[in-house]
């Protein structure tokens, strides 16, 4: 909500600059789409496209946004009240939201227009991609036998963790007392005090709250490199030492491990579904917005590639 300078990238769209923040914000999304259907190797090696289609969904997002104010398509009010309660919930509830929106000096009307106005451009995209025809079971299974690594099972770790945040600029006594606590912690735990009982008391992580610390499953390389040693070292149901990170200081336990392997066709038949579907509608929107570029002046893209590429 604040005012932040965009950071430039040399790339425009009919004359108007396109902000490095708008390619991150694609580039996220298809990683995290991506991770879902491919190992961490395959992602790695498609680091460049997935840029590549990252600068290329940012520049459509821009036309289709023009696109949808020029068109003035209404947006349903269920939808509007459906994303205002996912702004609510990221903030940590209505009476967090309502003081970030004081803090910011914006009121909750803007708010709503803001919505109402980025709520055009998913109603044009679903009237783009209506027609994409749904993936058979031949064309599934078809893609699946080649793209077998690409679904190859990956190596994974299930983590609980508690962390305690500690700045750069904190003391030396500061850090300590940190640690020390996590000591006393471990010590709990190692004598039948519930992992997540005390992350929910002293971890500094959102997750201590939500899910008693747990982190879910992580492929091996996916998570930072001092924590992914330690857990892959360990042995399930045991609890690190305590390990200091750019996050701060943490207390781990191994709650789950799975081998990696080939995949099993049954096992990702709805992923690859899954992904054949997003590529289809991906393939019904970017003639839509190819025929938009067709109409514009775009600028800038080629060299940025190469700066990403050997950056």
């Amino acid at each position: 909500m604040n005012n932040t300078a965009f950071t430039p990238t040399g790339i425009t769209v009919n004359g108007e600059p396109l902000p490095r923040e708008a390619i991150e914000y694609e580039e996220q999304r298809l990683r995290r789409f991506f991770s879902e259907h491919m190992n961490e190797t395959a992602l790695k090696e498609q680091r460049t496209e997935l840029m590549r289609k990252a600068v290329e969904q940012a520049i459509g997002a821009k036309l289709m946004m023009n696109e949808a104010m020029r068109l003035d398509l209404k947006v349903p009010e269920d939808l509007i009240e459906k994303r205002l309660k996912e702004l609510m919930e990221q903030a940590g509830g209505e009476e967090s939201f309502s003081a970030l929106l004081e803090r910011e000096n914006v009121s909750l009307d803007t708010i709503k227009e803001g919505i109402r106005q980025g709520g055009k451009v998913d109603v044009l995209v679903e009237q783009v991609v209506q027609d994409a025809a749904e993936p058979n079971e031949a064309e599934i299974k078809e893609y699946f036998e080649g793209h077998r690594d690409d679904f190859r099972k990956p190596e994974r770790v299930a983590v609980q963790h508690i962390l305690k945040t500690v700045e750069a600029d904190d003391d030396q006594n500061q850090k300590e007392t940190a640690r020390s606590l996590l000591y006393e912690i471990r010590q709990k735990i190692a004598e039948g005090v519930d992992f997540a009982e005390q992350a929910a008391a002293h971890s500094d992580c959102p997750s201590g709250r939500k899910s008693g610390g747990s982190l879910g499953w992580f492929a091996r390389g996916t998570i930072l490199p001092v924590l992914n040693d330690a857990v892959f070292a360990m042995e399930v149901d045991e609890l690190s030492d305590v390990i200091e990170s750019p996050l701060g200081l943490h207390l781990l336990r191994k709650t789950g491990y799975e081998e990696g392997g080939p995949a099993v066709f049954e096992d990702v038949q709805e992923n690859v579904r899954d992904l054949l579907r997003h590529m289809r509608r991906g393939e019904a929107l970017r003639a839509y917005v190819e025929d938009l570029q067709k109409k514009s002046v775009i600028s800038g893209v080629d060299k940025f590639i190469e700066m990403f590429k050997s950056a």
